[in-house]
């Protein structure tokens, strides 16, 4: 069933008050997480991106819907190696993107997409930002969950493991690099329930959990020293795919990322009855209005308010709402994604 659209006024003005679309205003913490820099050498992208064959655009090897003839999302980057053994295998160190602290590193190729793969916190601005790094051959020694790490300092060896029937051939041997939200504390629950006859080989750390921001933008960012970049003014700044109200008033992502939620007299004074919340193409919520039960009308425990038909028709990789009959509604994969972040 699909619902009226609300009126977008004070949820505008809320964003606004809170500096979306305001100038940026602090410098980009975070590094390369290798020697490869050549995302500024325009028009040579291919010295930097490894794309997904010889014969397919640096594109593929890019942040968004940019797989599968734009029907697939690609939530990092893949980025080159600049340094090989004499066997032809990638040689290149690979750094942590910024200061932080290791959650989760896995050294079984055979049970993630990702191969052999490392997870960092990094707490900039105040928000948590969790730095992946896939396709590793080896992990540094003495890396532990718990074991802080400086921007820069050498975590694995560029590799191209991965548990996919298509190897990775030498000829692409890149890292697979995110940077993420983190959606659920509860997600091995969810999943358990979701998808009981599926296993779970990663808990919390499931890149299903983790929904990718575009790391080349902030990249590209840091080198504009102008821009005077900052990560929240940039999570905030996405573009609006669609925005839901969810009828769930305490759930986890509220707590992690407060600064997010925009303010509300009415629901302050009258108690909150659910959250109208923004989200981009892939899913990240970066805009969450608490909302009175006076502002809720309809019924269900997920309500599709609007759709940016622009940014649907440019991104549709996710699959999160579909037009029927001359009506937008949430897909299946849209509710799977609003149950798992209000679980």
């Amino acid at each position: 069933m699909i619902f009226p659209v609300v009126d977008r006024a004070i949820f505008s003005a809320a964003a606004l008050s809170l500096g979306f679309g305001a100038s940026l205003f602090a410098q980009s913490p975070f590094q390369f997480p290798t020697a490869n820099h050549a995302l500024y050498e325009m028009g040579d992208e291919l010295k930097f991106f490894a794309p997904t064959a010889p014969d397919k655009p640096w594109t593929t090897g890019s942040f968004g819907c940019v797989r599968t003839d734009g029907r697939q999302m690609h939530e990092g980057i893949d980025i080159r190696c600049l340094q090989r053994g004499r066997h032809g295998e990638p040689t290149d160190p690979v750094m942590a993107t910024a200061d932080g602290t290791v959650v989760y590193f896995s050294t079984r190729p055979a049970l993630s997409n990702y191969g052999k793969y490392i997870v960092i916190r990094h707490v900039i601005e105040g928000i948590e930002i969790y730095s992946l790094y896939a396709h590793l051959s080896e992990i540094q020694p003495g890396l532990a969950v718990g074991k802080q790490v400086k921007a820069g300092e050498v975590i694995a060896t560029m590799g191209r493991t991965s548990n996919t029937g298509e190897t990775i051939t030498k000829d692409r041997a890149h890292v697979h690099f995110e940077l993420n939200v983190f959606v659920n504390e509860g997600f091995a629950g969810w999943y358990k329930q979701t998808f009981p006859k599926q296993r779970n080989d990663h808990g919390i750390w499931n890149g299903q959990n983790l929904n990718g921001l575009d790391a080349r933008e902030i990249l590209l960012a840091e080198h504009n020293p102008a821009a005077k970049f900052s990560l929240l003014n940039f999570i905030r700044g996405q573009t609006e795919l669609c925005r839901v109200l969810v009828r769930s008033t305490n759930f986890h992502y509220l707590k992690r990322y407060p600064m997010l939620v925009l303010p509300n007299p009415i629901a302050q004074k009258e108690g909150v009855a659910g959250y109208e919340i923004a989200l981009n193409y892939n899913c990240v919520a970066f805009a969450l209005m608490p909302r009175a039960a006076s502002e809720i009308h309809g019924e269900g425990r997920f309500q599709l308010l609007s759709v940016n038909e622009d940014e649907e028709k440019a991104n549709p990789c996710r699959h999160l709402v579909v037009r029927r009959g001359g009506r937008w509604q949430l897909t299946d994969t849209g509710i799977r994604e609003l149950e798992m972040l209000t679980y």
